[in-house]
């Protein structure tokens, strides 16, 4: 996953276009490209620990769906309504975590 920031998309928007000018003009400068593979390395890096948080609170989301149901199923009747609305709340923290986490591994 690459995660660039707005600075670096245009920096490396810029050199791409600089370099597909030299390379039309066959003499490309390897300077260009040292800089873009730096500007990738730096988003890969980025990317990766972006990933790793969701994945974080993906699981911590899971956890706090299974602590939901348990105290569902053992709550008396007068609670069980907000039991249920809890348990729900989770689930949908839980839905927004893997669309989060699935979106991120696809690109």
């Amino acid at each position: 996953m690459h995660s660039y920031t707005r600075a670096e998309s245009r920096e490396r928007a810029k050199l791409f276009r600089k370099g597909f000018r030299q390379a039309l003009a066959d003499c490309v400068d390897p300077d260009i490209k040292r800089k873009i593979e730096r500007i990738d390395q730096a988003a890969v890096a980025r990317g990766a620990q972006e990933l790793a948080a969701l994945h974080k609170v993906q699981a911590d989301a899971r956890q706090d769906l299974a602590a939901a149901k348990a105290i569902e199923r053992t709550a008396p009747r007068a609670d069980r309504a907000a039991a249920k609305q809890a348990r729900k709340q989770a689930e949908e923290r839980v839905r927004l975590a893997e669309r989060a986490v699935h979106k991120a591994e696809q690109s």
